[in-house]
């Protein structure tokens, strides 16, 4: 016993003031809104003084939740005019009219009457007869009773209006009336739902004695100068702080977890020996499709595909850096083939068309603006870039029209497919996929092309990542001055770390939603 009296007195010293307030008002099973309404404390107060009361094991906490009923809009007009049914059945009583008759002759509008002859025509109270003059209505004997007494929806309707808080817990109502509520939610703005969350306060045994305590105990709530000074600290109890007691987490700053991610991939280029290329996110399609072989008739160029600036393209002086010397040689590659060894595309290269102003569709346009300012004795080299590129995509689950696309590009004159996968498997690895295949495919400036798969060791699948190959002479000779081996590769970031972070659906990487990113795991490390 003196042990139970030892553990109260302690616990009375460790209270805030916020607890010794609300103590003496607690009662089994007393609600927040009690509590608010008996201590005229303010409900942020009692809630908090609830908690910590909660953490020391003096009240317990039960939520119990259940369905409040109450009148919308249309609800609350009905209560006073009766329903919209009530109107037809006392325009249509002993006489027969057409749609037309009746809307006019009851003020309804067409959506009301057809909601009216639905609803009547489920109770048995209205006939529809075919007429010269199109649908007629008429009522049966239980319509003719109905038009005369009031129905359990107006009933319940009333009976809802006529509270003090016009609203009321469904579990109050009787089964006839519940299922008239689930009827009349049915239809626009009558009834509203509330879901609503109880909280009762019941006192443990410890509590219980609290509350028979006397808690008018004077404790130092704050160390401060004046205490130090006068001493009282040294005759009057100082109020313990419990440090074993759970708080409220803190989310600290922290960057957006696809950031983490995105500085993690630089990180392995870079480790690998990588330089970062970057560039802007407008670009002339001289750069971004030009430059890249890809001929002025392709289905990328189309607005479908491709955010252009302005109505028809923007233009823009493509003639940057050693662009001069490479603008006739990317034009004759177009056209002819030039000296790469190819044909070209046999067709005239409109320049005007190189010069459209566009959003950047892929980080491969700074692979070209790279090799064009690269020079003989900067060999072998290796670029990557990891970026934002912008699609005239439709959105859903696995589309972004904003996404980033991990790139990068070896140039080295003994440079092969094999080398290719091993940058890329090594790469794939530390994102967690150690297994890596290529599959044949075509893509307009690499030659040979692939697909790049990796194994998901979860899902025991392969699947498709981004694609990759060996630059075609087209596009290195014009921008390089001649042909060396380029691997390229072009890879999807979102696809690759989706699956870390459990996200199923693209689009949930760039909500904002806080508390996802508050709760979001850490990037691997």
């Amino acid at each position: 016993m003196k042990s139970d009296d030892a553990q109260v007195q302690k616990l009375i010293l460790s209270l805030h003031p916020l607890e010794r307030k609300l103590l003496p008002f607690l009662k089994t099973g007393r609600s927040v809104d009690d509590l608010v309404s008996a201590s005229k404390m303010a409900e942020v107060e009692v809630v908090r003084a609830i908690q910590w009361l909660s953490n020391k094991n003096t009240v317990t906490i039960a939520t119990t939740e259940q369905e409040i009923i109450g009148l919308d809009e249309n609800g609350e007009k009905y209560a006073k005019t009766g329903l919209p049914e009530r109107t037809f059945l006392k325009t249509l009583q002993k006489k027969q009219l057409s749609i037309e008759q009746l809307a006019k002759q009851s003020g309804l509008d067409t959506n009301e009457v057809q909601i009216c002859i639905g609803l009547l025509k489920q109770k048995g109270a209205l006939i529809t007869t075919k007429t010269p003059q199109g649908l007629g209505l008429s009522l049966t004997q239980l319509g003719e009773q109905l038009a005369d007494k009031e129905m359990v929806e107006e009933q319940l309707i009333k009976k809802i209006s006529k509270l003090k808080t016009q609203r009321i817990a469904k579990i109050e109502l009787s089964k006839n009336e519940q299922q008239t509520v689930d009827e009349l939610a049915k239809r626009k703005q009558i009834i509203k739902k509330i879901a609503q969350k109880t909280k009762t306060i019941t006192l443990t045994e410890v509590g219980k004695k609290l509350t028979e305590s006397d808690l008018k105990i004077h404790v130092i709530e704050h160390l401060t100068p004046e205490v130090l000074q006068k001493g009282l600290w040294k005759t009057q109890p100082l109020r313990p702080y419990d440090v074993t007691v759970s708080v409220p987490p803190i989310s600290g700053g922290k960057r957006h977890f696809v950031n983490q991610a995105m500085e993690y991939i630089k990180q392995i280029w870079l480790d690998l020996g990588f330089k970062e290329m970057t560039g802007d996110y407008v670009q002339t399609s001289f750069w971004n499709l030009d430059a890249l072989y890809i001929p002025q008739d392709h289905p990328a160029r189309q607005m479908q595909d491709t955010f252009f600036i302005g109505k028809g393209g923007e233009k823009g002086k493509p003639m940057l850096g050693s662009l001069p010397k490479i603008f006739p040689k990317i034009k004759g590659t177009h056209e002819h083939g030039a000296d790469t060894g190819s044909l070209g595309w046999q067709a005239p290269w409109s320049e005007e068309e190189a010069q459209k102003l566009l959003l950047r569709t892929h980080t491969t346009v700074l692979s070209a603006q790279t090799l064009a300012k690269l020079k003989k004795e900067d060999l072998p080299a290796k670029f990557f870039n990891v970026g934002t590129v912008f699609r005239n995509e439709a959105l859903d689950w696995s589309h972004l029209f904003e996404f980033n696309q991990v790139d990068g590009i070896v140039i080295d004159p003994n440079a092969n497919l094999k080398h290719l996968k091993g940058y890329l498997r090594e790469f794939f690895g530390k994102m967690g996929y150690p297994n890596v295949r290529m599959r044949p495919a075509h893509f307009p400036y690499t030659e040979p092309s692939v697909e790049v798969d990796v194994f998901h060791p979860v899902k025991k699948t392969w699947i498709e990542l981004g694609g990759a190959g060996i630059f075609r002479p087209e596009v290195v000779k014009p921008l390089l001055g001649y042909d060396v081996p380029v691997l390229a590769w072009g890879l999807g970031l979102e696809r690759i770390v989706s699956e870390y972070f459990g996200i199923t659906d693209l689009r949930d990487l760039y909500k904002n939603d806080l508390k996802q990113m508050k709760e979001m795991k850490l990037w691997m490390k």
